[in-house]
């Protein structure tokens, strides 16, 4: 098996996010034929070629950035600068499709209480794949948490940075430790979540965003946190906040 078709079957079967870069027309003279494939990784690294060069360049770029939005495109490329202004030169051009895999969305629960094994169970009837983190290992079991498909306890600061955050990972931070709200935000915020949420108070939420400002966390990065977390539906129950929650998250993966 090629290489291309064995990274191509390693990001479909492990929930990797890759783009798939396919030549699909050339005019002229282009270095690679019709069907020549190349995946692109979201941090630029490629396996395969669509030809080198600048154009190449170019076809990372914008697989980098249908895998941040989720859409595919078709670029019509000169392979060289004189075959777009004269069409009749001898300088060929490739027409590449370049499409994002599709991955199943990981949500991270971050607290693995009453809130976190309910937002669990109905993100699993949403189509979510299912990471729980706590710092109590009796808490994160196959009993309580039978719907995850990661259990991971330890301390939470460090199992956090361990993940690796896409644009298809949703994080929530339902933990009972207050104290480590800025830490924890602070270590996933500048990432390229999907969604980030905290739970907690309008109170609680200013005193932990202005703790990050003072540390010199950027004004957009921490305008991308919802804070308090989750649909105002005046939510008392564990499941009634899971079902403000991932009403919330809903409506965000839909507007992207």
């Amino acid at each position: 098996m090629d290489p291309v078709s064995q990274a191509l079957i390693d990001a479909l079967q492990n929930n990797k996010p890759a783009a798939l870069a396919t030549v699909v027309k050339t005019r002229g003279a282009s270095p690679r034929d019709a069907g020549a494939k190349m995946i692109v990784y979201p941090d630029g690294a490629i396996v395969g070629s669509v030809g080198g060069g600048e154009m190449e360049r170019r076809v990372i770029a914008e697989a980098r950035a249908a895998l941040a939005d989720g859409k595919p495109r078709y670029l019509d490329l000169a392979t060289h600068p004189e075959a777009r202004a004269n069409p009749s030169s001898c300088g060929g051009a490739m027409e590449i499709f370049v499409e994002p895999l599709l991955t199943t969305p990981t949500l991270v629960i971050v607290g693995a209480g009453h809130i976190g094994a309910a937002v669990a169970q109905l993100a699993r009837t949403l189509g979510f794949r299912i990471v729980v983190l706590d710092d109590r290992a009796e808490f994160v079991t196959p009993e309580n948490f039978p719907h995850a498909d990661e259990r991971l306890a330890g301390d939470l600061v460090t199992k956090i940075r361990d993940i690796e955050i896409t644009p298809q990972t949703y994080v929530v931070f339902v933990t009972r430790n207050h104290a480590l709200d800025a830490d924890l935000l602070g270590a996933v915020v500048a990432q390229p979540a999907a969604y980030i949420g905290m739970l907690g108070s309008q109170r609680r939420a200013a005193t932990m965003l202005e703790s990050l400002r003072k540390q010199g966390i950027d004004e957009t990065a921490l305008a991308r946190v919802h804070a308090p977390i989750g649909l105002p539906i005046d939510a008392e129950t564990p499941a009634e906040i899971a079902v403000s929650i991932l009403a919330e998250i809903i409506q965000v993966k839909r507007q992207k």
